[in-house]
């Protein structure tokens, strides 16, 4: 198997959850590993530590989500369609859902993208801090910080939206014996 083979198969699920966690969007996800991969096939020669491979990808996947999305913006010819953007932006009217990994995993993918990308790397990828400066260009502090204030943020944000717990049968039955 050749070296770019297996480093597709060492890194490719990874980075495929890191750029979930950025996009929210399988084909996006998937269009920015694929990216990734051919610039690393294009500069690999460039890169004079071989064991700092994965944090390259991992830099040069943020790198590229953080061009794509400013190009996105620049050039978005897609009319604002203020029902869809009051959707997207109303509170959260469903304040049954269950508060578990997918529930933390949502809210996740609601944050400002400055606290979502070192808690994935952190959380999901178990990079280091160290790691995570690296990938994302950041001083160590500014990770620990963003770390600290998007658990926080995280926190707040699962106490205040409720959770559905199943509900009690009492509940359903006296729902069913008014609607029936």
């Amino acid at each position: 198997m050749s070296e770019f083979a297996e480093l597709v198969d060492a890194h490719y699920q990874a980075l495929f959850r890191f750029g979930m966690s950025l996009t929210r969007d399988v084909d996006r996800a998937s269009d920015l590993v694929q990216e990734t991969f051919c610039i690393w096939a294009a500069k690999n020669s460039q890169l004079r530590d071989r064991s700092k491979a994965k944090t390259w990808l991992f830099t040069t996947l943020h790198r590229e989500f953080l061009s794509q999305r400013r190009r996105a913006a620049k050039f978005s010819d897609e009319p604002l369609d203020e029902e869809k953007s009051a959707a997207v932006f109303a509170p959260e009217e469903d304040a049954e859902r269950q508060m578990d990994g997918q529930r933390a995993l949502e809210l996740l993918g609601a944050l400002d993208e400055s606290y979502r990308a070192p808690l994935a790397l952190f959380y999901l990828q178990q990079h280091s801090y160290k790691e995570i400066a690296e990938i994302l260009d950041i001083p160590i502090g500014t990770v620990m910080s963003r770390l600290s204030r998007g658990k926080e943020i995280l926190r707040q944000r699962m106490s205040a939206e409720p959770s559905s717990a199943p509900r009690n049968i009492l509940q359903i039955q006296r729902e069913e014996v008014r609607h029936g």
